[in-house]
């Protein structure tokens, strides 16, 4: 992540250190005590507070957050974190975020090979794998923080919600005929990676 892109989060997360240690108490207010002073939630917490989300999910709960760690952020493709703070795409970001939050507390004894849960954002997360304990293809490091308004479950990758869109397909070499019924060679590739994509 670029310096002043990590120095710009830093700032943001640094802006209200009381908020800020609330948040990542576990994200999502969740009490500061289940991670005070853990520093690897600065991302997470940035995106929290650009996203308005702070306040609205500071609530009672129960709510299960799978939080992704600073590397989570990381590893996403070069300018996704930067392109999801600027405010035209807020919808998304706060999707994205909610996307991490289940409103009941799920402990990891509790979970089952398959098992769905649905999240804030509407989707459901699916428990993938129980050795180890993976949501969705993002993997469990550190289970069941207890929180005074549920659990956090630190996880190593961004959880990314479905798409309802469905991919574009390019024509087939068939519809791109020419006039002798044959497709060229160069249509043919073309479709056949239009239609990957």
């Amino acid at each position: 992540m670029p310096r002043l892109v990590r120095a710009r989060l830093a700032r943001l997360a640094q802006a209200n250190f009381a908020s800020m240690k609330c948040v990542v108490a576990l994200a999502l207010a969740l009490t500061a005590q289940a991670t005070a002073g853990d520093s690897r939630f600065t991302t997470l917490v940035a995106a929290l507070k650009a996203a308005g989300l702070v306040d609205a999910l500071s609530g009672d709960g129960p709510f299960t957050v799978f939080a992704p760690t600073d590397d989570a952020f990381a590893a996403l493709p070069a300018g996704t974190v930067e392109s999801l703070l600027l405010p035209e795409n807020l919808t998304t970001l706060q999707d994205i975020l909610k996307y991490h939050v289940v409103p009941a507390k799920v402990l990891s004894t509790d979970l089952s090979l398959n098992q769905k849960a649905p999240t804030l954002e509407g989707s459901d997360v699916t428990v993938t794998s129980l050795d180890p304990v993976k949501i969705n293809e993002s993997e469990v490091i550190q289970a069941d923080v207890m929180a005074s308004n549920g659990v956090i479950h630190v996880i190593d990758a961004v959880l990314m919600p479905p798409s309802d869109e469905e991919p574009t397909k390019g024509p087939t070499a068939m519809e791109e005929s020419d006039s002798a019924g044959r497709a060229s060679l160069a249509v043919a590739a073309a479709a056949a990676v239009a239609y990957v994509l």
